[in-house]
Parts: C-alpha cells; structure tokens; sequence
C-alpha cells in the first residue's frame, strides 16, 4: 500500500491543475466572446450612424 501513498499527492496535484487550467480557457473563451460581440455592436452602430449622416 505505501506505493499507493506515494502517487495520491502526483494525482491531486495533477487534478488541481487540470482543474485551474481548464477554469483559465474557459474564462479566455468567454473573454473573447465577450470581445466579439461588443466589437459587433460596435460595427452596426457606426455602421448605421454613417448611413444616417449620409442620407
């Protein structure tokens, strides 16, 4: 059993890195949505703002 011992500690380090890891990506992926669609709402309001000076 002391073999066993010896890899509980590797393992939950390694599963708390996996855990941070994956909590990271996701908040990046969020981020980058995030990003995207103010960068969208951006586009169509200048967009229509350019449309109207122009009419």
């Amino acid at each position: 059993m002391p073999f066993v011992e010896a890899f509980v500690p590797s393992i939950a380090l390694g599963l708390l890195f996996w855990y941070v890891m994956k909590a990271l990506t996701n908040a990046d992926r969020k981020e980058r949505q995030a990003e995207s669609e103010a960068d969208a709402q951006f586009e169509n309001r200048t967009e229509s703002d350019t449309r109207s000076t122009l009419e």
